[in-house]
């Protein structure tokens, strides 16, 4: 029987990821530096650390993580308080309602930074569903390294086969099922370039979910 509904956030519960493609954008013409789409689709489910920590290494930056870092989260900061047209998922909401009406325990386990995710719950009610909130700046490495799911587990108090992951991406499947964990693959609209394969399910829409 299944205790414990694991979240990813973006992508899952809200799409911030038009907000932080521009702040990305911006910053990398700050920094004079060509990141292609290619390149780009490859951060998907990785953290902000993560992302400059590549970016460092490929382009030679001279700037530490942390300003990195520091400057992307202003950009994007600015940007959210400015977007009205910033919505849950379709049929998210919904969702969790139910699980919350079934008493299923809830955990947000995504690679956002904590003051993100803080901001995202803040703007649309949310603490008061979830558990735990697990961010990927707590560990050295993002999804696909399973660590993030790992520790979902353990906070949840059961055993991972009373689990079950919602993710978007090709990074946040391999990692839920590289940590034993049953993963449902929300394959939506504002998917690009995510493979799913690994998935145990496959959906497009939340009310397709059967617990």
């Amino acid at each position: 029987m299944i205790h414990t509904v694991i979240f990813d956030m973006d992508g899952v519960i809200v799409d911030t990821e038009p907000v932080h493609h521009y702040a990305y954008h911006q910053h990398f013409e700050l920094l004079n530096i060509d990141v292609n789409a290619e390149l780009y689709a490859s951060f998907t489910g990785n953290s902000t650390k993560n992302v400059y920590q590549k970016l460092k290494e490929l382009f030679k930056l001279e700037a530490e993580i942390e300003e990195l870092i520091k400057v992307k989260r202003n950009l994007f900061n600015a940007a959210f308080d400015t977007k009205e047209d910033l919505f849950l998922i379709d049929g998210v909401e919904e969702l969790i309602h139910q699980f919350h009406h079934q008493g299923k325990q809830m955990i947000l386990a995504s690679s956002a930074s904590k003051v993100t995710i803080e901001r995202v719950f803040n703007r649309f009610n949310l603490k008061s569903y979830f558990t735990h909130i697990v961010s990927g700046e707590d560990f050295p490495q993002s999804k696909p390294n399973p660590a993030i799911f790992i520790e979902a587990v353990r906070l949840s108090g059961v055993k991972k086969e009373q689990c079950v992951v919602i993710e978007d991406s090709t990074n946040g499947i391999q990692a839920a099922k590289s940590a034993g964990i049953y993963c449902i693959g929300y394959k939506s609209r504002n998917s690009k370039n995510q493979e799913y394969l690994l998935a145990d399910q496959i959906i497009e829409h939340f009310s397709e979910i059967r617990i």
